[in-house]
């Protein structure tokens, strides 16, 4: 089971440097996004994915030699993004 965005019809985006603005048509709400999960929804308009496949693919911040929490940091993120109803797990 996969994760993956929900529909260009019911969430607008805006991307600009490492941030992103998410309208959701549906609620009317409007969420600004940091970078982690600006990546994560960057991925998630390519193709659906996993949190470990993600994790795999997020980028790290330079100063970052590794990150053994990322697959943790980003199931919680994409948790926070299901319940701000931008994403959905099928």
């Amino acid at each position: 089971m996969k994760w993956s965005l929900l529909s260009d019809h019911t969430v607008h985006l805006h991307f600009w440097d490492d941030e992103c603005v998410a309208y959701n048509k549906r609620s009317g709400d409007t969420h600004l996004l940091g970078p982690m999960a600006t990546q994560i929804v960057l991925k998630l308009q390519q193709s659906p994915s996993d949190a470990l496949t993600l994790a795999e693919s997020i980028k790290l911040l330079p100063t970052d030699e590794t990150n053994d929490e990322l697959p943790l940091q980003i199931e919680h993120m994409l948790a926070d993004l299901d319940q701000l109803s931008l994403i959905s797990f099928s």
